[in-house]
C-alpha cells in the first residue's frame, strides 16, 4: 500500500472518530458516576483543591486534565461547567486512542493500521464511553500510547523516547488502580512475542536486552514514578496522596473479590460482545467480534510476533476480567482496541493471497464498519439512556432533567433532598447555594422544594406545614423520588377562583 493512501485512510478514520465523539455531547443525561466526578472537578476548578480518595474514587488524571477544556471555554466555577465541557476530556482521549492504535498497528502492518483505527473509531462501546466523564477511555488511551512509545523506544534506543514511555506509564498508573493488570499482561505478552520474534521484521522490538536498554529502563521507571507521584500528591499539595495511592490497591482487591451489587456471571462480557435482545430491540456486536475471531485464527496460524503479543494480552485480559465477579460494561472499553488489533493483524496475513481472498476480506471489513455505525446510531445517539440499552448501565432517567425546571421556579425556602440515593442531583442543582442533602429525615422539613425517598414520604408529609403539591421524579431504573413543591403564598386563593 502506498504511504499517502495509508495516511489518508488513517486520517479519515480519526476524522470519523472525532465526529462521533464530539457531536451533541450534552444530549445524554449525566450518569451518577459522571456527576460525582464532575462535581469534584468543579471544586478543583474553584478552589484548586483535590485530595485523592482511595476508597471510592479512581486516579486524579481525569480531574486535572478536565481543567484544560474548562479554562479554554472560560468556565471557572462549578456552576459554569456544563456537560459538553466535562465530556470533552474523555472525548478527546478517545480520538487520540484511535490515532495511537492506528500508528501502533501500522508500525508492524502498514496496510492494516487504518483498519484497526476504523474498527475502534466506530465501535459502539468505544464511542459511548468516550462521551462519558469516567476514567476508562483515558486509561485505554494511556495504555495504547505507552505501547506505541515503548515500541518506538525499542526500535530507536533513544533516551528521549524512553522518557516519553515513562510519562505514558506514569499517566496510566495515575488514572486507575487496574493499571498493574495492563503492565503485567504486557510483560507476559512481550515474553511470548520475543520467543517468536527471531527472523521477523519486528525483531528489533523483541530483541535481547543490552546494558543500555537496562539503563534506559531504569530512567523509564523513575519517570513513571515521578509522573504518577505528581498527580497523586496533588502536585505536592497533598503528600499523603502517595500513601493512599498504594492503599487503593488493597481496597480494590476487596472490591473485586465478590459480594458487590455489580457482581455478574463470568460470561457477562462475552454476551455484551455478542447478540442481545431487550424489550423488542436487538443489540448486536457479533459481526465485529466474529471478524476479530477470524483475525485471531489467522494470527494463530501464521504467528507473527505483534499478533502473538496482541493474542496473549487480549486472551489474558478477557480471562481475568471474566473471572472477576465485579463487572460493569465500561470495562469493555479495553477490549475494543484488542479486538480491532486482532482483526487488522490477522487480515494483514492475507496480503499475499489472491485478489479474490483480499476482496472478500475488504468486503468483510467494510461490512463490519457499516454495521457498527448503525449500532452507534441506535446505542449512542437515539437511545443513550434507554434502560434496554446494555451500555446504559443503571443510567440516569431523562425524567430527572425536570428538576432543573423545578429548581428554576422562584419558591419560598431552600431545596431539601432527603434520600440515601441522590446522585446526580448535586450536578443538576450545582448553581443553587441553598440545597441541603439528608440521609435521614430532619426534624424540620419545610422548604420550597423537597425530593424525598418514597419510604420516607409519609414521615416528611407529617412534618410539613403549608400547602404542597406532590408528584414523582425518576432518578434511574427502579429508583424514584417523591416531590413536594411548596405552593407560593396567595397561589391557593387564586387557583380557587378559577372556573
Amino acid at each position: 500500500m502506498r504511504v499517502p493512501v495509508r495516511w489518508l485512510g488513517l486520517a479519515l478514520m480519526v476524522a470519523v472518530a472525532a465526529w462521533l465523539r464530539l457531536a451533541d455531547l450534552a444530549d445524554r443525561p449525566m450518569h451518577a458516576d459522571e456527576a460525582n466526578q464532575a462535581v469534584k472537578l468543579g471544586h478543583l476548578l474553584e478552589r484548586g483543591e483535590y485530595r485523592f480518595d482511595p476508597h471510592d474514587h479512581h486516579g486524579p488524571t481525569l480531574y486535572y486534565l478536565g481543567l484544560i477544556p474548562a479554562w479554554l471555554r472560560g468556565q471557572s466555577t462549578l456552576a459554569e461547567l456544563d456537560e459538553t465541557t466535562v465530556r470533552l476530556t474523555p472525548a478527546i482521549a478517545g480520538i487520540l486512542g484511535v490515532l495511537f492504535l492506528g500508528l501502533l498497528v501500522g508500525r508492524f502492518a502498514p496496510g492494516a493500521g487504518w483498519i484497526a483505527a476504523g474498527l475502534m473509531a466506530v465501535s459502539p462501546i468505544a464511542v459511548y464511553y468516550s462521551r462519558a466523564f469516567i476514567q476508562e477511555t483515558l486509561l485505554s488511551t494511556f495504555f495504547i500510547s505507552g505501547l506505541l512509545a515503548c515500541v518506538r523506544w525499542r526500535q530507536s534506543g533513544a533516551w528521549s523516547v524512553a522518557i516519553g514511555s515513562g510519562v505514558a506509564l506514569g499517566l496510566l498508573v495515575a488514572t486507575k488502580a487496574t493499571a498493574p493488570l495492563f503492565v503485567v499482561l504486557s510483560l507476559v505478552a512481550f515474553a511470548a512475542a520475543a520467543w517468536r520474534a527471531p527472523g521477523e521484521r519486528s525483531e528489533r522490538v523483541f530483541r535481547p536486552w543490552g546494558k543500555r536498554d537496562h539503563q534506559q529502563l531504569v530512567v523509564l521507571l523513575v519517570t513513571a514514578a515521578a509522573v504518577a507521584g505528581l498527580f497523586y500528591s496533588s502536585f505536592f499539595r497533598n503528600p499523603e496522596g502517595l500513601r493512599d495511592a498504594i492503599t487503593t490497591y488493597t481496597l480494590m482487591g476487596d472490591r473485586v473479590s465478590g459480594g458487590s451489587p455489580h457482581d455478574k456471571s463470568s460470561v457477562y462480557y462475552l454476551a455484551l460482545l455478542g447478540w442481545q435482545t431487550s424489550g423488542g430491540y436487538v443489540w448486536n456486536q457479533l459481526p465485529g467480534s466474529l471478524l476479530a475471531l477470524i483475525g485471531l485464527a489467522m494470527i494463530a496460524f501464521r504467528r507473527p510476533a505483534p499478533g502473538v503479543f496482541a493474542a496473549v494480552f487480549g486472551i489474558g485480559w478477557l480471562v481475568v476480567v471474566s473471572l472477576t465477579p465485579y463487572k460493569t460494561p465500561w470495562i469493555l472499553v479495553h477490549a475494543v482496541p484488542v479486538l480491532a488489533a486482532w482483526s487488522a493483524l490477522g487480515l494483514e496475513t492475507l496480503k499475499a493471497s489472491g485478489p479474490v481472498v483480499r476482496g472478500i476480506a475488504a468486503t468483510a471489513v467494510v461490512g463490519v464498519l457499516g454495521w457498527q455505525l448503525t449500532e452507534v446510531r441506535m446505542m449512542v445517539f437515539r437511545r443513550p439512556a434507554d434502560p434496554r440499552n446494555p451500555l446504559a448501565y443503571v443510567h440516569t432517567s431523562p425524567d430527572l432533567l425536570r428538576v432543573r425546571v423545578m429548581a428554576g421556579v422562584t419558591r419560598p425556602g431552600p431545596i431539601l433532598v432527603i434520600s440515601p440515593e441522590y446522585w446526580p442531583l448535586p450536578w443538576y442543582l450545582r448553581d443553587r447555594t441553598d440545597v441541603g442533602y439528608w440521609t435521614e429525615v430532619p426534624v424540620r422539613c419545610d422548604a420550597g422544594l423537597l425530593l424525598v425517598a418514597p419510604e420516607w414520604a409519609e414521615t416528611v408529609r407529617a412534618r410539613l406545614t403549608g400547602e404542597y403539591r406532590e408528584g414523582y421524579l425518576g432518578l434511574r431504573p427502579g429508583v424514584v423520588l417523591q416531590v413536594f413543591e411548596r405552593t407560593p403564598i396567595g397561589r391557593t386563593q387564586v387557583d380557587s377562583q378559577r372556573p
